[in-house]
């Protein structure tokens, strides 16, 4: 375990200064960053007001000449929180229109963009939120059948698409490039209220907040930062799925909603839903979050309900998201049962990325992201999960004069599916990386959680396989762009003690700061170096549920560590001591008007032992 201070402790520096200028926040902005306002804010009219007025125009035409619209809901929890701030905004402004003219499309799987959508009704609007800049193609053969199609995006592109009007932060002056799907809508919305003289998108700054942090949008840009913090205060906390999700997780989010605390405790479980539910159980979320549907009665679905018996659709989503979360849960850990077998077989370790090479079926696809983020975690290294594809074409061969004399039947075989960059091993642009190599088809995303296909060749009718060299290629291109990259994980710490010196009112103070952690500002470690731990300082809690390490220290500071064993805890009952090196998060425990600090073991190595301690 190796551990370091991300800058030499400032003695001058209180704890919240020490902790933010390490996370490369200005001394001198510090006041402004912890006391953000509206005035934060950018003006929507940054996007570029005539992008904004043809959006604008175009769909207040729609509605004013009473025609059919559909909103493509894309498939993660920024594209639901997207599609569900305008679909409500909308329904304050034109409900009649909304309920008979306005339609959504879900995905069936994790689909993004237009790639499975099929136009089936007469409609003349299509809007896109949070997906589909690129789709150049799809917007054209749209175009030509007569729909407009408004994008509320913030992913890159290489342009602006001519068939389609864009509205995204990439493509335009607008200075927060860290701004998420649902904060490009939600300013759409904004510009809709300056244009209408209404007020309606703030009432939709909890979804706003919630697509914000599940989408890792950094928290060091000021605006973001105020969003988030804005909208999950107690009293902007409306939206019916978030207010009834928040109540189920009370407990766990420590009775008030942070931005960890929903990254964990509320947006796993839309995300689950899109991975793992059914068609059906994503409209059910998916309505929860419409303030005039999350309300009406539908029939009861709970375990020994009676005969007729209905319920609250809001009240049946979060029971239903609960179920499809384990659902997930059981899939993702018989998946990485699997593919660490497959780490050890093949050897997978030995190159900088860790590269699975699938069959179709060896694991669910629509979960192959989740798993590829708990393998980049614990190897500390770039992750891909990849599952064999083949696609089926005819080669034709011609005379010089024109004439076709032989067609042959070949399969084009490809890998595709998810990659996760690391940036905690400093790869910040993962993406960019795979792009670049020569056999890659596609790196569609974001830099550290993008989609990734690698051309591997074709195999010709008479069955010999030509392929492979793609993956050889990217193998080594790969290991040739990173290596200089460290895949040992090192914990940047803020604050290293001693034994003798931890501190209990710092970790106090420090576990005070929790809504402030998210993306870019990271939720502080600390280190205890030299720390001796007598048998008479050590218990295991809960032996037969939930194994649980605690450690009383001289100075009543508690060290917590979950997920622990009989045999673990048996290592440190010897007649000397263990002496350690820890790192852990900070935290407090309250308990009948007592406040204590705490510290959660997120490792430990034993550097030391005696047999007899004096």
């Amino acid at each position: 375990m190796k551990y370091r201070l991300i800058k030499p402790v400032n003695e001058n520096y209180c704890t919240i200064e020490q902790i933010l200028t390490n996370r490369g926040i200005k001394h001198e902005d510090i006041k402004h960053y912890l006391n953000t306002t509206d005035d934060d804010i950018n003006s929507p009219l940054l996007f570029g007001e005539e992008r904004l007025k043809r959006a604008a125009v175009t769909l207040i035409n729609t509605i004013k000449n009473n025609l059919r619209c559909i909103v493509i809901v894309d498939s993660d929890c920024d594209g639901f929180t997207s599609s569900a701030v305008l679909i409500n905004y909308l329904y304050d402004l034109f409900p009649t229109w909304v309920e008979n003219n306005l339609t959504w499309f879900i995905h069936e799987g994790k689909q993004h963009g237009l790639s499975d959508f099929e136009l089936t009704e007469d409609i003349v609007l299509l809007i896109i939120p949070d997906a589909s800049s690129n789709d150049y193609e799809y917007h054209k053969q749209l175009k030509e059948k007569g729909i407009d199609i408004i994008i509320l995006d913030h992913h890159e592109a290489e342009r602006e698409s001519e068939n389609a009007i864009v509205i995204n932060n990439q493509l335009s002056n607008y200075p927060n490039k860290n701004l998420s799907g649902v904060g490009v809508t939600w300013q759409f919305c904004r510009y809709l209220d300056d244009l209408l003289n209404t007020s309606y998108a703030d009432k939709y700054i909890d979804l706003v907040a919630l697509g914000n942090m599940a989408d890792m949008m950094s928290m060091v840009s000021i605006e973001t930062k105020h969003l988030i913090t804005k909208g999950f205060k107690e009293e902007n906390i409306k939206n019916p799925f978030i207010a009834y999700m928040a109540d189920k997780n009370s407990y766990s989010l420590g009775g008030k909603v942070t931005p960890m605390g929903a990254a964990f405790y509320i947006a796993p479980y839309v995300n689950a839903i899109v991975r793992s539910g059914t068609l059906e159980e994503k409209q059910l979320i998916f309505k929860s979050m419409l303030k005039f549907e999350a309300f009406k009665k539908i029939p009861s679905t709970k375990r020994g309900h009676k005969a007729g018996e209905e319920e609250q659709l809001v009240i049946q989503a979060i029971r239903t998201a609960n179920n499809v979360k384990n659902r997930q849960t059981r899939a993702q850990d018989a998946g990485l049962e699997f593919l660490e077998r497959m780490i050890d077989e093949k050897h997978l370790l030995d190159n900088k990325v860790l590269l699975f090479l699938l069959e179709p079926g060896q694991i669910d696809k629509n979960i192959a992201g989740l798993i590829a983020n708990k393998f980049m975690a614990k190897y500390q290294r770039p992750c891909c999960i990849l599952t064999k594809v083949e696609e089926c074409y005819e080669d034709e061969y011609w005379y010089e004069d024109g004439d076709c004399y032989l067609t042959t039947l070949k399969t084009r075989v490809s890998y595709q599916g998810s990659a996760r960059g690391c940036d905690k091993t400093g790869i910040a642009n993962f993406k960019d990386i795979c792009e670049q190599c020569p056999s890659t088809i596609f790196a569609e995303g974001h830099q550290s959680a993008f989609g990734l296909g690698i051309d591997c060749g074709t195999i010709g009718d008479g069955g010999e396989e030509v392929f492979g060299e793609g993956i050889y290629q990217f193998i080594d291109y790969t290991n040739e762009a990173l290596k200089d990259i460290n895949d040992e994980a090192i914990y940047y710490v803020d604050y290293i003690y001693n034994s003798t010196n931890v501190n209990p009112q710092n970790i106090l103070d420090i576990a005070g700061l929790d809504d402030l952690w998210g993306k870019d500002i990271d939720e502080p470690l600390i280190a205890i170096k030299n720390l001796k731990i007598t048998k008479d300082m050590i218990t295991l809690m809960s032996p037969d549920k939930s194994p649980t390490l605690k450690i009383i220290l001289p100075n009543k500071v508690a060290l917590i560590k979950f997920g622990s064993s009989q045999e673990e805890y048996e290592q440190f009952l010897t007649e000397g001591y263990i002496e350690i090196d820890v790192v852990g998060k900070c935290n407090k425990n309250e308990w009948n008007g007592w406040v204590n600090p705490q510290i959660f073991i997120e490792d430990y190595d034993i550097v030391d032992s005696s047999k007899y301690f004096f």
